[in-house]
């Protein structure tokens, strides 16, 4: 009768204690363990759109400055007065302005006088027609030209060249009529650099 009474007796109150502790801990360790895991997702997307974000504007810097116009054909156009040529390539110190054939989609494009700089907390692309003249564009000029952000949260810019393959990088860029073979973009954006993107101007 008394081990029957012993077998039919429920949980004390001891062990209603314990059993709550051991699944609280539990809980916490699922909970702690998805939140981890939500934040490494997070981390992980993050990472991804940064790659993405690298390898697309660097492809298309890339695609803009092999496309850059260099002789003294430009279709009818020259650049600083007749007989000057078509080469433009200007080097400032917030960024670098160059002509070159650029395509929007498949079928509308054509040869564009570009800029890529610094503006506050943004690397901007501008572009513009060449003007009438063939003159290279004035600072007005591209108060009004078309827009594209190409990386936010910029923290560092620079554009450094090279004249010859064997020469010295140098932001020092006097002549404008004048590409050089080389052209190096530097990039901070979001507390990390980027790798830098060494472009070749096809001669």
């Amino acid at each position: 009768m008394t081990h029957r009474h012993r077998m039919r007796r429920g949980f004390t109150l001891i062990e209603v204690v314990v059993a709550m502790a051991v699944l609280s801990l539990l809980m916490l360790a699922t909970v702690t363990g998805l939140r981890t895991l939500g934040n490494t997702q997070v981390a992980l997307e993050r990472k991804t759109l940064r790659v993405d974000e690298i390898r697309t504007v660097s492809g298309f810097l890339r695609d803009m400055m092999e496309s850059t116009i260099v002789g003294s054909d430009g279709g009818g156009l020259t650049l600083g007065g007749g007989g000057v040529g078509a080469t433009y390539f200007r080097l400032g110190p917030d960024g670098a302005e160059w002509k070159s054939t650029i395509l929007f989609g498949e079928a509308f494009g054509g040869v564009y006088v570009v800029k890529v700089v610094r503006e506050d907390s943004d690397l901007v692309l501008r572009w513009l027609e060449p003007r009438p003249d063939g003159r290279p564009p004035r600072d007005e000029d591209w108060d009004g030209a078309p827009t594209r952000v190409l990386v936010r949260d910029l923290e560092e810019f620079s554009v450094v060249v090279k004249e010859s393959f064997d020469g010295e990088w140098t932001d020092d860029w006097k002549e404008v009529r004048l590409a050089p073979a080389l052209v190096r973009m530097q990039v901070k954006s979001a507390g990390r650099y980027w790798p830098d993107l060494v472009m070749q101007v096809h001669r």
